[in-house]
Order: C-alpha cells, then structure tokens, then sequence
C-alpha cells in the first residue's frame, strides 16, 4: 500500500517551477488576518535597541529570516503567522480538489505549471478508470524552509508533514490498494509565491516536491 501510495505522490507530477512572467490566475488563497497600511509584525519580533534586526523565528536560517525580512519589507500587509495558517488551508484545498478531481478548484489554487500537473494526473487517473478515496487525516507541522523576494515576487516554501489514509479503486469500485484504516506520514515542500505589486492578496501554489 505505501508503494502504491507514494506512486501517486503529488511531487511526481507536480514539481515544476512556474514561468513568474505568466500572468497569475485569480484568485488563489488569502492569508486570514487584518490588513493595514503600517508595517506588519512578522512572527517572533522582540524590543531592543533602534536600528538592531531582532530574530523573526528562533532557529531559521540566516537566509530565510532575511527572505522573509525583503518580503515583509516589500509587502507591508504580509504576516507570517497568518501566511502559514492561509498555506495549510490551501494545501488541504489542493489535496482534497485534486482527489475529486475538480479541475475548477485547482484552478483556483494554482499557476499554470502546476495546474498542468494536476490535470495531467487526473486524465491519466480518469483513463485507467480509477477512483482516488483518500483522506488528509490531520496536517502534522507547516515549516517555512526557504523565502525570498526577487521583485516584483515573493516566494515562501513550506515544508507540510501530513497523515493521509488512501484507497484507490477499479473502475468496479473494488480496491486495489491502500487502506482507509491505516494513515500514512508523508512530507511535501509547497512553494507559493505572490506578484506583491498586484491588488490582489491572494498567493498560488507555483511548485511541489518530495519534502
């Protein structure tokens, strides 16, 4: 069952990096929280003297405290808290979209490389008259391993540690692998990424791969 379960892994037809010249679909995911024209508190900000970079998150690297720096700076309505919490959503979203196979929805969701994965996937999936009964039984952690701002986008990826139970079946609606019963621990790296100039908030899924 894990052999057949990890076959399907999002990664393997999913990780692509999107062409960031393309125009963006609208609308993805809008991180939740209040939006203002004053300077957001990213996430672990502490008083000290003027003028000295205080640590955003206890053990980040130097180079993702300063992406998520360039991108708070350049985006005075981003917020990391609030980010992770509109990311998880999304990659449930996603998930649960993509084992339906609703096309509209990861639309929705998505740039036009990854989109093209996924429907790829789901035509191959719809040929072979298979059925996808998976389940996203809880999202474990969401880790920000990398971020950076390279004008006019942003981009933050995620690492996603999730438990998934999955069956899939024939066309007769018999199963030929997986077990509802049993979840199984798997770990992905999601890229999102926003155009910080467009009046829209929302930020896409751009790239997947094997976390």
């Amino acid at each position: 069952m894990v052999a057949a379960f990890l076959g399907l892994r999002l990664y393997s037809v999913l990780g692509r990096r999107a062409e960031h010249e393309e125009q963006p679909l609208p609308p993805r995911f809008e991180p939740k929280g209040p939006r203002s024209d004053a300077p957001r508190s990213l996430v672990g900000e502490t008083g000290g003297s003027a003028g000295a970079p205080q640590a955003l998150v206890p053990g980040v690297t130097p180079a993702i405290e300063r992406g998520i720096r360039e991108i708070g700076a350049a985006d005075r309505g981003f917020d990391l808290l609030a980010f992770l919490e509109g990311a998880k959503g999304a990659y449930r979203m996603a998930l649960e979209a993509f084992w339906r196979g609703d096309r509209e929805a990861l639309a929705r969701l998505c740039d036009a490389d990854v989109l093209a994965g996924f429907n790829a996937a789901i035509d191959a999936r719809e040929a072979a008259g298979e059925k996808l009964d998976y389940k996203l039984v809880r999202i474990e952690d969401a880790t920000v391993v990398a971020a950076e701002y390279r004008a006019p986008y942003a981009r933050v990826t995620v690492r996603f540690t999730a438990d998934i139970a999955a069956v899939i079946r024939n066309a007769d609606g018999q199963v030929i692998a997986g077990s509802l019963n049993d979840a199984v621990e798997t770990c992905d790296l999601w890229t999102f990424s926003r155009d910080v100039n467009s009046a829209s908030p929302d930020w896409l899924v751009d790239e997947t791969d094997e976390g």
